[in-house]
């Protein structure tokens, strides 16, 4: 079958007006599989492949040809910006056919909704929060909403798979069809997924459907990369050492640089002048503190200034900003931006982006990579490597550039074995669970315990949960008021549970810090976690603000704007990374490679870091000694395997080997003082590592893993549980010490 043909005339017409010679092997693929099979489908190619038009030119052309009574086909988005993007895209397409393109989120105007909500038609695009509103707030519309409801479409199905957004969302998709009636196919879209096989068994939970996965020959891409190493300036990185081809920092503010400048961020001002580029950071503190700095920058050089900011705190009117700036093709701004910039929208043609520090995965790699050579050229990303100049007497593990390695890890893993991160599905949702479970029962109203059950544990992400789990959460919520008995025995949502219902932070279930909104004048600049006191100075949107008034009871901040520096702080950015990065990070410091992509001083730095390595065994051992009775472990593990390891030393070992004095730099190293010997410390390990071992046991006394955002209002028994078997990968762990024995 030749799938241009099968388009409609109007896609056709799209096709031949956007100047395309052919299809891409992936809209052949989609339109054989949505055309000709009744399967689902996930859809994976490089960034700015045409995923969405493969999803969406078959859609509307069976559209076309058959419109559907209700809303068609929902495409969930993970940001609102990607929404806002999609939505032009698709509109501009679907306007001369008349299907109808909503979209729904926070940002959307009630107007817009209110004319969904009267003509359900044609395509809903909407986040999974704004999606969980609707199922709560407009329930009983649900069957009239979505009863011809025909596809859904999950863009970036990778950042849903792993943690309880991407549960969350299947729940969501499982509940609606179950209102509507009917039994969509699902469509997943992603460039960056590492277990094709997993992440299609998930796209198809509860649909008794299978999933195409086809198997797409794309044209090798040429990148551009490199990768330069800088010591952050501070006192004993001053003395009496120069930096090869580093720009200059001078330990006064001059006209070249502020005053106790970071080379670093001096050598992406330098490089990012009259050009467009992204500036990626891992959290919104180092965001803001980059932004903070770059504009230093322009004032000392008396240049304009070019830098925008982009993260999940600021205000819609910032974000939106920045996003409309890098569209136009006539500005040459950079943005520095968190994980928010990282997915599918299309900011124009960008001339390279920059890594500060080792991203946490290969999926992101290559997703902020991928946000560059959009227009023909090829992907661009330059890493920045910073790290504070070692203390003179710093033991082994504080010399190594741990960020550095990190770096070309990734890198390499991707080249050499096209290797992305598998999804990550084995948790038990215990805070999940009370989301669904509040959020079922509020929209359904009275229930009784056997049939709410039924309509929650049902649900296939709640598939390891047993029914004696959930009767010890639900006796839990009556106890705490969170579910009311009625009389006749049913349960409702009790009046501590109304407070949590009630607030709009309720849809999301990723964690979030209690925050305040922040505001000079009339202008909203964003939120911020923890607010110092009035006439305290704070960091947001890229300037320096001094508070003059705290609303505690309203949440809100009045600020003025001043000139300085401060420290930002938004709440905890763990890092996830996997035992395979880890791996990669060890052959990094014992092989003898060369990586063409790094610069002078990173190829430096890599040979100083090789040559400790090799003088004092860490390329071959895993124990090393410090001197006298301090030792340091490195076992090459990733983060949960690492903290499942550290805490099996500490309860399972510590004792026998005469362990105290214990410090980690998860998940690079484990530093303490033992008594005992080499051979003693690995034949504890192995001997304790081959008795059976209960992972409730990896818990301290009383401790209590507060982990997940619901995690508070679930029994602790439950939230104990849910750590030692969903979090702490204690296989992964013992296998790693068979390894070593």
């Amino acid at each position: 079958m030749n799938v241009f043909n099968r388009y409609a005339p109007f896609i056709q017409d799209f096709i031949y007006r956007h100047d395309w010679d052919n299809l891409r092997a992936i809209q052949v693929a989609a339109g054989d599989a949505v055309f000709n099979t009744d399967d689902n489908l996930l859809l994976c190619a490089s960034t700015a492949s045409g995923k969405t038009e493969a999803a969406f030119f078959p859609i509307l052309t069976l559209f076309s040809e058959d419109m559907p009574k209700s809303v068609g086909a929902i495409y969930i988005g993970p940001l609102k910006a990607l929404i806002n993007d999609q939505f032009q895209r698709l509109e501009e397409l679907c306007h001369e056919v008349d299907i109808p393109v909503w979209h729904w989120h926070g940002d959307v105007s009630q107007s817009h909704k209110n004319k969904l909500l009267k003509n359900p038609s044609g395509i809903l695009q909407i986040t999974p929060e704004s999606l969980e509103a609707l199922l709560l707030h407009r329930h009983s519309a649900i069957p009239r909403l979505f009863s011809d409801l025909r596809f859904i479409v999950i863009d970036e199905v990778h950042s849903l798979m792993r943690g309880d957004r991407g549960g969350q969302t299947m729940c969501l998709i499982e509940r609606l069809t179950r209102l509507s009636g009917t039994n969509p196919r699902r469509i997943g879209l992603s460039a960056t997924i590492g277990d094709l096989k997993k992440a299609g068994d998930f796209l198809s939970l509860g649909t008794n459907r299978k999933t195409l996965v086809p198997k797409i020959e794309e044209k090798g891409v040429k990148w551009r990369i490199s990768m330069e190493h800088f010591f952050v300036l501070g006192e004993e990185a001053s003395k009496g050492r120069t930096i090869p081809n580093a720009l200059p920092t001078p330990e006064k503010a001059t006209d070249t640089a502020p005053q106790n400048a970071d080379p670093g961020i001096g050598y992406i001002f330098e490089h990012t002048r009259g050009k467009k580029c992204l500036i990626f950071t891992n959290s919104r503190e180092e965001c803001e503190a980059v932004t903070t700095t770059l504009r230093q920058y322009c004032e000392q050089k008396h240049e304009p200034d070019r830098f925008l900011i982009h993260h999940g705190n600021l205000s819609t009117s910032f974000r939106e900003t920045a996003e409309d700036v890098m569209k136009d093709e006539e500005q040459y701004m950079s943005t520095v931006t968190t994980s928010t910039l990282e997915l599918g929208i299309d900011i124009g043609r960008l001339e390279r982006a920059f890594q500060i520090d080792a991203p946490f995965t290969v999926s992101s790699f290559l997703q902020r990579m991928g946000r560059t050579g959009r227009r023909g050229d090829p992907p661009e990303m330059w890493f920045v490597m910073r790290e504070d100049y070692p203390e003179p007497r710093a033991m082994l593990p504080e010399t190594i550039p741990w960020k550095l390695i990190q770096g070309i890890a990734l890198v390499q893993v991707y080249l050499e074995e096209r290797w992305v991160e598998p999804p990550r599905l084995e948790k038990l949702p215990y805070s999940l669970l009370y989301h669904q479970t509040m959020s079922t029962l509020a929209s359904c109203g009275e229930m009784t315990p056997a049939y709410l059950a039924s309509r929650v544990l049902t649900l296939s992400t709640f598939r390891g949960i047993s029914q004696a789990d959930y009767k010890i959460l639900l006796r839990h919520l009556i106890e705490i008021n969170h579910i009311q008995r009625t009389e006749g025995g049913g349960l409702i949502v009790g009046l501590a549970g109304e407070r949590v219902i009630n607030s709009f932070k309720f849809y999301a279930v990723f964690q979030e810090n209690e925050e305040y909104t922040v505001r000079c004048g009339s202008q909203e600049l964003g939120t911020i976690v923890r607010p110092p006191a009035s006439g305290e100075k704070i960091a947001l949107a890229g300037q320096v603000w001094v508070v003059d008034e705290i609303d505690h009871k309203r949440h809100l901040i009045y600020c003025t704007l001043v000139k300085g520096k401060v420290p930002a702080y938004f709440g905890e950015c763990p890092g996830d990374i996997n035992t395979h990065i880890l791996e990669r990070m060890r052959r990094v410091l014992s092989e003898d490679k060369s990586y063409p992509y790094l610069m002078k001083n990173a190829a430096a730095r890599l040979s100083d870091a090789r040559f400790s390595a090799k003088g004092s065994s860490l390329s071959s051992e895993t124990l090393i000694n410090l001197g006298g009775d301090m030792w340091a472990f490195f076992p090459w593990l990733g983060t949960y395997a690492f903290l499942a390891m550290e805490r099996f030393i500490k309860l399972k070992c510590a004792k026998e080997l005469g362990i105290s004095g214990f410090n980690t730099a998860r998940p690079y190293y484990m530093q303490f003082k033992m008594t005992s010997s080499r051979d003693d410390f690995f034949r504890t390990l192995t001997y304790q590592a081959s008795l059976p071992l209960d992972p409730m046991e990896l818990l301290y006394p009383g401790e209590l893993p507060v982990f997940e955002k619901y995690d508070e209002y679930v029994p602790g028994e439950l939230v104990r549980k849910g750590f030692a078997f969903g979090v702490l990968a204690i296989d992964e762990m013992k296998d790693a010490i068979k390894r070593l024995s």
